[in-house]
């Protein structure tokens, strides 16, 4: 009897480490960088980014589940010019008087066995809320090796129709199809 309940202990510790529990990261706003890009009547293509950003990542490698929550500080948009910026701030664009944050909200995301490939959710600009899919070119957790704690990081991709977020000014000779990308890093507490 006591080889059956020392083996059903051992079962049991050893069915429980399969199970992983989520881990939580806090985005690390000085190595995240939301940039979008379009075309700037054909000339070039101008890219920009956002300074500011928080937000959390929760992963469960094993159940392959997790969260995104990303708020960007839409008052950090950084073209490399500052009356630029301001311009870009005003009503035909994001308008941050109003609307002084864009805000990610995943509802799954994907693996192709233990990669993950993409994360769906709703991007809220200007108060528009619609659905995107960001595509994952890499993940990656590890311990930091210098801050001693786990860390992950992350590069996604998206493409989005500013029209459809109500900044569609001086389409289509200023491009209507923006890339978004999204290079973030994250740590545990």
């Amino acid at each position: 009897m006591r080889k059956l309940i020392a083996l059903a202990a051992v079962a049991a510790t050893l069915s429980s480490a399969a199970f992983a529990a989520p881990e939580t990261y806090t985005i690390e706003g000085t190595h995240t960088y939301p940039r979008f890009e379009y075309s700037h009547f054909g000339y070039s293509t101008q890219i920009s980014r956002f300074d500011k950003t928080s937000g959390t990542i929760v992963i469960d490698k094993v159940a392959k589940t997790g969260s995104v929550d990303v708020s960007i500080d839409a008052t950090s948009v950084n073209t490399g010019y500052p009356l630029f910026n301001q311009h870009i701030q005003g009503e035909d664009f994001f308008d941050t008087a109003k609307y002084p944050t864009i805000t990610y909200k995943s509802s799954s995301l994907k693996f192709e066995g233990d990669k993950l490939v993409a994360v769906e959710g709703n991007l809220t600009v200007k108060g528009v809320t619609k659905p995107v899919t960001l595509k994952v070119s890499s993940f990656h957790c590890m311990p930091h090796p210098m801050l001693k704690k786990d860390a992950c990081g992350a590069n996604a991709t998206a493409t989005i129709k500013r029209s459809e977020f109500n900044a569609g000014k001086y389409a289509p000779y200023v491009g209507d199809d923006v890339t978004l990308s999204i290079a973030v890093e994250a740590y545990k507490p």
